[in-house]
């Protein structure tokens, strides 16, 4: 693979991460230009998360039919036009508006980038592009704070609709560079074999695929919630300052940004399979330190172990898939557990939301325990299909061959 080919890739995963803080940055001042309640930054964010998981089980489709580069380069496009948008809103209801281009794009170009790096490129890359998703997701609330000082709101998006929209003419002038198909899928389709898209009800009769489907909705959740409801429960259980919990809890991506860059390393050592299970149970300790209540000190140890916990899984997740699924079903089958990342992340901590509200706040390390234990075991009972199937596959191709 071209070398510029990579430069390009690590490009687009900063771009997908820069938006994805924007409106929890700019909310505060948004909603009282818009003179509509602070809660509705929830219709916006769902909006968006349709949007994505829409174009997350139609991406396997969509790149059969034009490849990999095209639909990054439009996808993107579409993202920065919706920025634009944003920049340009002056009401609510056209917010809502832009929202769906914004939600389309980021969906096909999450589902696109993930499946070409799993299939072309190691899975330390894997690790490496998806620590610059949080270098982008970092350096968001950042432009947006210069754009607040330098004038409103609108000057932050409509900065990074610049920076997106530079990013899509490289990334149509890049196009030579992609590889549209494999040599494997090229002498398929040569063949009159090319393999045709799936439906979501064929990808979930993958043997397997249930399971890790489940397990990725489990993980988003965890994450979601994680970094959602930390400053709350530090603040409204373990009576910390307001500005102290807050602190705490970027701890939490910190260590989830600087466990991707570690765990590139850690790949030249251990498989995806290995990554995974000492994500868990790095991330297992870290919810005990925080439920233990030992003090200021081990609560930073704990939040810290929990994002370096998070930080391998979700990428070794999806470098996985064509290993255990086949490369003909990665895109599928990777469009799909975008959709259910998205579906975790709408639900789950809102969900929260509700029992913190009725119940208490001081359940949160137990139900972060909920997602994870029910991770673990979904994963672990997914390779248990993955490999009775291949098992099973085997014993059918020899009793063929016996007959033949």
């Amino acid at each position: 693979m071209f070398p510029l080919l990579l430069a390009m890739i690590y490009l687009a995963f900063i771009s997908l991460g820069l938006p994805d803080s924007l409106l929890g940055s700019a909310w505060p001042s948004m909603y009282q230009e818009f003179s509509v309640p602070v809660s509705y930054s929830g219709i916006v964010f769902m909006i968006i998360a349709l949007g994505t998981i829409v174009s997350s089980l139609q991406s396997d489709r969509l790149i059969r039919r034009f490849g990999t580069g095209k639909i990054t380069a439009v996808s993107v496009f579409m993202t920065a036009a919706a920025l634009f948008g944003f920049s340009i809103s002056r009401s609510f209801l056209a917010l809502c508006l832009w929202a769906v281009p914004y939600g389309l794009g980021a969906g096909s170009v999450d589902a696109a980038l993930n499946n070409y790096v799993a299939i072309h490129y190691s899975s330390r890359h894997m690790s490496w592009l998806h620590c610059m998703w949080g270098v982008g997701a970092s350096l968001g609330p950042y432009i947006m704070r210069y754009g607040l000082t330098a004038g409103s709101w609108n000057t932050g998006y409509r900065i990074i609709g610049v920076l997106q929209l530079v990013l899509t003419t490289v990334l149509f002038l890049s196009l030579p560079l992609w590889k549209a198909r494999s040599a494997q899928a090229k002498s398929a389709q040569e063949e009159g074999n090319a393999p045709q898209s799936l439906s979501l009800g064929e990808v979930l009769e993958i043997p397997g695929a249930k399971e890790v489907m489940a397990a990725f909705f489990c993980y988003c959740a965890l994450e979601q919630t994680a970094g959602l409801w930390i400053s709350s429960y530090l603040a409204l259980n373990r009576g910390l300052a307001v500005e102290t919990a807050a602190g705490l809890a970027s701890l939490f991506f910190v260590g989830i940004t600087a466990g991707r860059f570690i765990s590139g390393f850690l790949t030249s050592k251990l498989n995806d399979t290995q990554m995974i299970r000492l994500g868990q149970g790095v991330a297992l300790l870290g919810i005990l330190i925080i439920f233990l209540r030992l003090g200021t000190l081990p609560v930073r140890l704990g939040l810290l172990l929990l994002g370096l916990g998070c930080a391998p899984i979700y990428p070794s997740i999806i470098h996985s898939t064509p290993a255990l699924f086949g490369e003909d079903r990665s895109q599928a089958m990777i469009g799909v557990q975008m959709a259910f990342a998205y579906i975790g992340n709408c639900l789950i901590p809102p969900l929260f939301g509700l029992i913190a509200n009725h119940i208490g706040i001081g359940l949160f390390p137990g139900y972060l325990l909920v997602f994870l234990g029910a991770m673990v075991l979904l994963h672990e009972r997914m390779l248990v299909k993955v490999r009775e199937y291949r098992k099973s596959s085997k014993k059918a191709l020899r009793l063929r061959g016996q007959r033949g």
